[in-house]
């Protein structure tokens, strides 16, 4: 093999192993998000210490994707679509990186919580929480497909996760509502919801920096919006 050859084949493997580590930090944060949802819904305490212990291993993925990249832009100064998909795994594996910490977060307000919270309210969490993990697996397979389309799905259904907030919003409101004592369990559960919307806000901001790698353009016009919070009266 000439020298070219051996040149060209060790950067396209360079490439890969870039590639397969951020589906695996991806197919990581999916698994987190997933069981602290679960773990927010059920109040699994057990479950809620092993989420925060696992958030080492996405830190550690980020870390390594990050000398992965620095590497590629030092030594190889690449270019056109390789430039692209260099800087997009940048800031994907950021916000997979957030996604994590977001959860871990959620995790650490679950000791607090009381197993006998209202249906409506863990439903309407759950609600959320469901749509942010689908929101999360679509743009992970749009990523491994390389698929516009789906990319620009999840892009658009960012406003369902406003709307779904501000439900569950408004029932942390009622539960507050019916006993002033739960000011300090209503303060945890905001926090939960609001970090929830966060990390769909991070899907998000994936499915913006596939389509630059995609198109080589960014996505034209607002982000989609949902309902302003409005307290039900």
């Amino acid at each position: 093999m000439s020298e070219e050859k051996r040149i060209v084949k060790s950067y396209e493997e360079e490439m890969q192993s870039l590639n397969d580590d951020l589906v695996k930090m991806g197919s990581l944060t999916e698994s987190q998000l997933s069981d602290t949802i679960q773990a927010i819904v059920k109040i699994d305490k057990e479950a809620a210490e092993n989420i925060i212990k696992n958030d080492a291993q996405i830190n550690e993925l980020r870390a390594k994707i990050d000398d992965q990249i620095s590497t590629v832009l030092v030594k190889r100064a690449p270019m056109a679509i390789d430039l692209r998909t260099t800087i997009s795994s940048l800031k994907i594996s950021h916000d997979l990186e957030r996604i994590g910490d977001l959860a871990k977060s959620v995790a650490k307000k679950i000791e607090p919580l009381p197993i006998d919270l209202p249906q409506e309210l863990t439903g309407s969490l759950k609600r959320l929480g469901e749509l942010v993990q689908k929101q999360l697996n679509n743009v992970l397979d749009a990523y491994i497909t390389k698929s516009k389309y789906k990319a620009v799905d999840v892009w658009r259904n960012d406003e369902q996760v406003d709307d779904l907030t501000h439900i569950a919003m408004n029932e942390v409101a009622n539960f507050l509502g019916k006993n002033k004592k739960n000011l300090e369990l209503a303060t945890h559960l905001l926090f939960v919801t609001k970090n929830i919307e966060r990390a769909g806000d991070h899907v998000t901001n994936i499915a913006e920096s596939l389509y630059y790698l995609i198109e080589g353009e960014y996505l034209e016009g607002a982000r989609p919006k949902g309902k302003e919070f409005v307290k039900d009266k």
